[in-house]
């Protein structure tokens, strides 16, 4: 009866809670994936044209012929400063120009020389400079190695599946037919002139490749089904340029652990797709997504990091269509046994992943990150797309959200129940029922009567309001926004050349083209204040449904061959979010006169995103199963650059459990972004309606989320400046230790902070691997020193929130929690100490004036902190920079110290003064209380 039951759970569980999997395809549904899946690897018809070589100090150009159907290829190669490759394949002559992806790059990339090592008939050799790389060209078939002495980086078609469909006309329209009569009259022509032909050059022009007919090259090559046109449920797809798919084959050496190309509902390390589909990059509005799979979700970045013990690489395929990922190992399902066996016998196969990128238009176009350092790779990445933007303080803090508040009264309720139970926040956002019937950049005029007033009344708290605004525009002639794009003709356009309508929110509504530069500068100036009406200056912006979502297009989005400009959607489709929260941040940017910092959260994201704010993991569920998966989604996104993620705390739907909710919050408290949200069906969930004791761990939750303030801070400049992430995996700081490679339930905080949420229910102890051979970790709350290198049994009850600092790290806190970040501005620090087992400890404090781009002119505090031969110190790192604070420092707590005799504080005017001390001698923690000196001046305090 068992097995019965459990199909008869598994089928009701299936209807009442998953996907529905028909709105969306596979791989076998998307004809352009599918035809490139089934080409067999070792059979490439690519040969280089070695003849065809050029050589300048920038580049390397050279032309590849597919022998199949004589069409040639352009490839360019170029070695880019920071210890990077770039390999661009375009057609060589194509029939219309093919989608190069703009404005992602926030550079062309500087070129460093190649030079030519050695050539022959079979191929080159390139030198790329330092520490004896090199490029090897092979010519028959192409194939391209990226080496460093002897040891293979990286291999291009290795596998022989680059392929390259050439853009062509459809041998059934009257223009192919005019063209074939033509072409045929032509030769005709020429072989009654024959005779008058030089036979070498008579020989020349029939050889030659470039000078055959493109309609003869086609006769032979076969037409199926979905390369003219394709039809998904009841959307068609008219394919007006035929099949334009592009992909590329990668070989990693050694490597069996690869990660990145958000977004999915995955682990951190990525599986292989051998025996199911690719991961799939393409921006959906997947309700109610499913976990543990390749499907697309609302953004992609198409990044993709592979790292083992000795060195970390990246790819970087810059392509905005719709894209597959294929990823195969020669290890994949081999268990430890299995390789220990391997071991035993000498087998002496090296692991290798392979990887595919498979995508349905525009050119290949990829960047190689050869490292060699995780961090050299997040650098590298950071000088082609930027890094993350540095948000106003205030946005580091807590959010509270909610489809939807009801009314101006709601909102004044929400808020001071905060108040009323003592729990900081800093945002409280409206959603689409705030809006005049789902027109955006309005107010309900009966329930958002006077907006300015409901705003004036958080500022008078120092608090903040988000509103949603939507890229989807009603339909609706008395609506100024709609009339004012239309008129300008700034709608996406239909095939037909109309405006493209699709059902949203609002009912009927157009989708703005934000690919072009002059729709995105007219959303940017609606931002105004005197054309928001009702907006304010501590109003920010939320951008939903912009991947885009269209309710009855085909996969709920926008169909392929609507038109922008001289581009298909199908081109510029993942773009379509980024271009929409770049003119909104921008807006936001232009109504301050460029002085304040935006904020502004995105659904829908591409490479490039972090430059604009913030990202969300979309419409999650009130689910154990969700709360896990946020930290390995979140940790993909911080990988390929966007640090600045979150999940809705509590589950988008559904109802949580107390306990559900109470996990998710002391989770969300040490992830980037902070909000709680949840859809309109669901009971009320604002931290105080769950009993007094819950409302308590909430508090205690959120109060340590504002107390490490200082350091979250610190964290986003960081970022901001180098492009590392903030939330990060375990390997990243501890490359060699395999232990680390695949762990996605804990994670780190810079460097400084381990984390290992409870996110199993009823837990009563979670095991922490605490990394570092020689290392020690300090438990924030008890204070208890742990060794590294070990997996660590804790304990948990409800209030638990397992935290460890690193010894050897100093990190600043304000322990004085108040409502809001704003009111935080002027109070004391106090610092805390842990001493690695050489007894000295480093760490970093950033202060600024928390909202302007002030920073940029050198208005900032940056100092070192730093303990080493028992004198603790302040450093100036920014000697240029000028700015003051009135906050001091209050409090010093050391961890694993010893008991000093005296405590002496010296300023930079040169006077000494004895601190008070406390010494705990079974905790090895001295507490040095109010040591008063200015955060922002040098001291140095010793102990003796």
């Amino acid at each position: 009866m068992a097995p019965v039951l459990v199909l008869w759970l598994a089928v009701c569980l299936s209807v009442t809670w998953a996907v529905d999997r028909g709105n969306f395809k596979t791989c076998d549904q998307s004809a352009f994936c599918k035809r490139q899946r089934a080409l067999k690897p070792a059979e490439s018809p690519y040969r280089a044209l070695l003849e065809t070589m050029e050589l300048t100090n920038t580049r390397l150009t050279l032309q590849l012929i597919n022998d199949n159907n004589k069409v040639r290829l352009l490839l360019e190669l170029y070695r880019l400063q920071g210890n990077m490759t770039r390999v661009k394949i375009n057609e060589l002559k194509p029939l219309k120009p093919r989608y190069e992806v703009p404005d992602v790059l926030i550079r062309e990339p500087p070129t460093e020389p190649l030079s030519l090592l050695s050539q022959d008939e079979n191929g080159v050799v390139l030198s790329l400079g330092a520490e004896s790389q090199r490029v090897i060209v092979s010519a028959r078939p192409f194939r391209l190695d990226i080496m460093e002495g002897r040891d293979v980086l990286m291999s291009l078609n290795s596998r022989g599946l680059l392929a390259f469909e050439h853009l062509r006309m459809r041998k059934d329209t009257f223009s192919y037919k005019v063209t074939s009569t033509v072409a045929s009259v032509w030769d005709n022509i020429k072989r009654v002139f024959s005779s008058q032909v030089e036979p070498e050059a008579e020989k020349k022009e029939e050889g030659d490749p470039a000078n055959q007919s493109e309609t003869t090259k086609e006769e032979e090559e076969k037409v199926e089904d979905g390369m003219w046109e394709e039809t998904f449920k009841s959307h068609s797809d008219s394919k007006p340029n035929g099949p334009s798919a592009v992909s590329l084959d990668f070989s990693l050496p050694g490597v069996e652990h690869v990660y990145g190309i958000p977004e999915h509902a995955d682990t951190l390390r990525l599986k292989t797709t051998d025996n199911g589909d690719p991961y799939r990059l393409y921006n959906l509005d997947v309700f109610q997504y499913e976990l543990y799979n390749p499907m697309a979700l609302y953004g992609a970045v198409p990044v993709m990091l592979a790292h083992n013990a000795q060195r970390t690489t990246g790819i970087f395929w810059l392509n905005a269509a719709e894209t597959w990922v294929d990823i195969s190992s020669n290890t994949a399902g081999k268990t430890v046994f299995g390789k220990m066996l391997d071991y035993v016998q000498g087998s002496s196969e090296t692991p290798q992943t392979d990887v595919r990128w498979i995508s349905e238009s525009g050119i290949i176009d990829v960047f190689i990150m050869l490292g060699p350092t995780p961090n050299d790779v997040f650098s590298q990445y950071a000088s082609l797309t930027g890094t993350q933007s540095f948000p106003p303080l205030a946005a580091v803090g807590y959010h509270q959200c909610r489809w939807n508040y009801n009314d101006q009264e709601d909102v004044t309720s929400v808020d001071a129940g905060f108040d009323e139970h003592d729990i900081p926040y800093d945002y409280i956002w409206l959603d689409i029922e705030h809006t005049d019937g789902k027109r955006y950049f309005t107010w309900d005029p009966h329930k958002f009567a006077t907006p300015k007033e409901m705003l004036q009344g958080l500022m008078d708290k120092k608090r903040k309001m988000v509103a949603i605004v939507d890229p989807h525009i009603k339909v609706d002639s008395n609506y100024k926004i709609h009339n004012e794009i239309r008129s300008r003709g700034f709608y996406i356009k239909n095939k037909d050349g109309g405006d493209y309508e699709g059902w949203c929110w609002p009912g009927s509504a157009g989708y703005p083209d934000f690919t072009r530069a002059d729709m995105r500068e007219w959303w940017a100036s609606m931002f105004a204040y005197d054309q928001y009406e009702g907006s304010m200056e501590n109003l920010y912006t939320w951008n939903d449904m912009n991947e885009p979502s269209v309710f009855n297009g085909p996969e709920v989005t926008m169909h392929k061959d609507a038109v922008h400009g001289a581009w298909e959607h199908r081109d510029v489709h993942n773009l379509y979010g980024f271009y929409v929260q770049m003119a909104t941040a921008e807006g936001l940017i232009q109504r301050s006169g460029g002085v304040e910092r935006p904020f502004v959260l995105t659904r829908a994201f591409f490479a490039g995103s972090q430059r604009y704010g913030a990202v969300w993991t979309g419409d999650n569920a009130a689910e154990w199963e969700h709360l896990k998966i946020s930290i390995p989604m979140c940790l993909s996104l911080g990988l390929v650059g966007i640090s600045f993620c979150g999940a809705d705390v509590g589950g988008f739907f559904k109802s949580p459990s107390t306990e559900l909710l109470v996990r998710w919050y002391q989770t969300g408290a040490y992830q980037p972004f902070f909000r709680a949200h949840a859809h309109l069906d669901t009971p009320r969930r604002e931290p105080w309606l769950f009993g007094p004791e819950n409302t308590a761990l909430i508090r205690e939750a959120v109060r340590q989320r504002y107390a490490l303030l200082p350091y979250w801070y610190q964290q986003f400049y960081h970022a901001h400046r180098t492009g590392q992430p903030i939330m990060r995996p375990l390997w990243v700081e501890y490359p060699q230790d395999p232990a680390t490679f695949a762990l996605d339930d804990e994670f780190l905080i810079g460097r400084d902070l381990l984390v290992h949420p409870v996110t199993e229910e009823g837990a009563r102890g979670v095991t922490a691997y605490l990394p570092g051979k020689g290392e020690v970790w300090f438990d924030v709350q008890t204070f208890q020193k742990h060794n590294g290198a070990q997996n660590l049994y804790i304990p948990v009850t409800m209030s638990s929130i397992p935290v460890f600092q690193r010894g050897g790290s100093i990190i600043p806190k304000k322990i004085r929690v108040r409502r809001a970040s704003s009111c935080m501005m002027h109070d004391p620090y106090t610092l805390y100490v842990a001493l690695n087992p050489q007894r000295t400890a480093e760490g970093k404090l950033y202060i600024d004036d928390g909202h302007t781009f002030n920073y940029e002119k050198k208005e900032f505090i940056h100092r070192r902190l730093s303990f080493t031969n028992n004198i603790l110190s302040s450093v100036n790192l920014a000697p240029d920079a000028q700015f003051t604070t009135q906050s001091w420092i209050e409090r010093i707590v050391i961890l694993g110290a010893s008991k000093p005799s005296t405590v002496t504080l010296k300023t930079a005017d040169g006077k000494e003064s004895q601190l008070e001390f406390d010494f705990d001698a079974s905790m090895s923690v001295l507490t040095l209380r109010k040591p008063g000196m200015n955060a922002g001046v040098d001291w140095n305090v010793m102990l003796q």
